[in-house]
This record gives structure tokens, sequence and C-alpha cells, in this order.
């Protein structure tokens, strides 16, 4: 999907709110963010285009179908989870090691390609090659798993975007409501990170984590809007080399460039504590949605005035 002029020139006055991925943890701090923004005053979930990549395309999806206020008591109140591993694409617990094993995979084939379109290719062949002797039962499952995290499973009138990678070609795609795609499949299709999530299949095509596309935030989208405000739980943080130019602090630049205004939130050292080691780890939420609220509250007077 592409921006033309005439929506550059449309969208020039107009306000993005970019939603990186992170995990559980990571959906949970950008909830935690919103309603403490919400809360002392400010509703960035009024913006007139959100984009939501992996983690954040689940938050997208939330935060326009419910009130940042009952999202984080959702949080808050959700029976306590003992803190063990990430949930896997059986709906099971993983154990610590094939996190690692999956860091590790994964930052082998970065290393190994030329470009970033290489690495969306090798990416995807690799995340098809370990999902090939499978039962094709986990999308099944990893389907339910997210619709029942999302309060409405319609997408919403305003303009949301939800990215992802088509594992057969490496190709970005972006996902909105014209796209003749169930929300709750375009949320999975951007949470699949290929290797604990099986890539997630709708019709012919198999799609991975709309990360790999260019960050976990894809604020490059937002390309013409006059102010643009990028929540990162990751902390703008990119795995791959720097002279690609896919790490958030590059986005920025040139969205500057283009003439928007960008402010960006990475998490705080609270919250960065309350995520641990693993932003997979359900038993983090709480505690980092606690963190992203009083985040959120400390930063209303600032983002105040570049918001509105």
């Amino acid at each position: 999907m592409q921006v033309d002029a005439t929506r550059r020139v449309r969208a020039a006055g107009q306000r993005a709110l970019v939603l990186g991925g992170g995990g559980s943890a990571g959906n949970a701090w950008l909830i935690g963010v919103i309603a403490g923004l919400f809360d002392a005053g400010l509703d960035v979930t009024e913006a007139d285009l959100i984009i939501g990549t992996s983690a954040g395309s689940t938050a997208a999806a939330q935060i326009t179908s419910a009130s940042p206020t009952q999202l984080l008591a959702d949080i808050l109140s959700a029976a306590p989870q003992q803190r063990t591993g990430p949930v896997g694409s059986d709906g099971g617990r993983v154990p610590p090691g094939p996190v690692a094993d999956h860091m590790r995979r994964t930052s082998e084939i970065i290393a190994a390609a030329e470009d970033a379109s290489d690495m969306r290719r090798r990416l995807g062949a690799a995340a098809l090659e370990m999902d090939a002797a499978s039962d094709g039962s986990g999308q099944t499952r990893w389907r339910a798993t997210v619709a029942a995290r999302l309060p409405s499973q319609c997408w919403p009138e305003r303009a949301v975007l939800i990215v992802a990678v088509d594992a057969q070609t490496g190709e970005p795609v972006v996902f909105d409501r014209h796209s003749g795609v169930d929300l709750v499949d375009a949320v999975a299709a951007s949470c699949a990170n290929g290797f604990g999530v099986p890539p997630y299949g709708i019709g012919d095509s198999r799609y991975i984590d709309g990360g790999y596309r260019r960050s976990s935030e894809n604020a490059d989208l937002a390309a013409g809007y006059g102010r643009v405000l990028v929540l990162s739980p990751l902390g703008g943080r990119s795995r791959a080399p720097l002279d690609w130019g896919m790490h958030l602090a590059a986005q920025a630049d040139e969205l500057r460039a283009r003439g928007s205004r960008v402010e960006t939130v990475l998490p705080d050292s609270d919250s960065r504590d309350a995520f641990g080691s693993n932003l997979m780890d359900l038993s983090t939420r709480p505690p980092a949605a606690r963190a992203g609220y009083d985040q959120g509250r400390a930063l209303v007077g600032q983002l105040t005035e570049f918001w509105r």
C-alpha cells in the first residue's frame, strides 16, 4: 500500500499515532501510556491515523473499540500469571530456552542478509520451513487467541494501518479496512513472528511479523502527517545494520525532513524494569501497564502542547 501525493497533502494538518511492537509487556505498556495520557486529559486515540505493528497492532485494534481506562483496568484485574516462558503457537507455555533460540536464529539470518529485502525473504523462508512439519492446528488456536484480545472484531471507521510481511515473497503488506481482510486476521498476521508463532495464513498467502518490514514501529508510513507521535516499547532499537536505515531515529529524521513534527516516547527506567528480561512473559503485563500509566501522566504536559 502506497501513500499517494493527494493523501499526503490532505494529511499535512492531521495527526498520526504510531504503536510499535514489543510482546505482551510492550502491549501492556502501550495501553498504560495511552490510559495515563487519557486520564490526565489528553486523548491520543482520536488520531487521524493509527499505525500498529505486532503487539502495537493489537493495541491499535483495542484502543479504537474500547476506552483506554477500561483496557488498563482489564490488564490490572486479569488473573495473576506465573513468571514463566511465553505462549507458544499451540497455546502452551514455552520455556525461556526457545526464546533465546529464536533470537539466535533470527540474528543469524539478519547477519547473513545483503539488505532489508533479502532479510525479509530469508526470515520468511526460514519460518515457512520450520512450520512445514506442523499439523496446521496452531493457526486456528492463534486466531482464537488474538480474537479474545480484541474488544471488537470489526474494523473501525477511522484510518488504521496494520503491518505484516508476506512470508512467501518477503514483501511488506499493509492492511486496512479496505483490504478485504478481517481485523482479527490482520492483527494475527502482524503478530506472527514466524518462529514461536507460525506464519499466519490468509487465503493462499502466509504472513510473518510486521516488525520485519522496517522496524517494530514502521513510523515512515505516517509520511505527510503534520504531527506524528510514536510509542516504541522496544526503545527504537533495531537488530538490522545501521547503514540499512531501518531504525526509528532514521524514520523520524525522514518524517521531519518532509515537514512532520515528530515526538517519540520510549520506556523509562521504571518501565524497562517492569518488562524484565522476557517481553513475552504474561506476568509482566500488570507492572508494565502501571509503569506506562505513570509515564503517560508524567508526559501529558509536554505531549499536550505537541498534540494540540
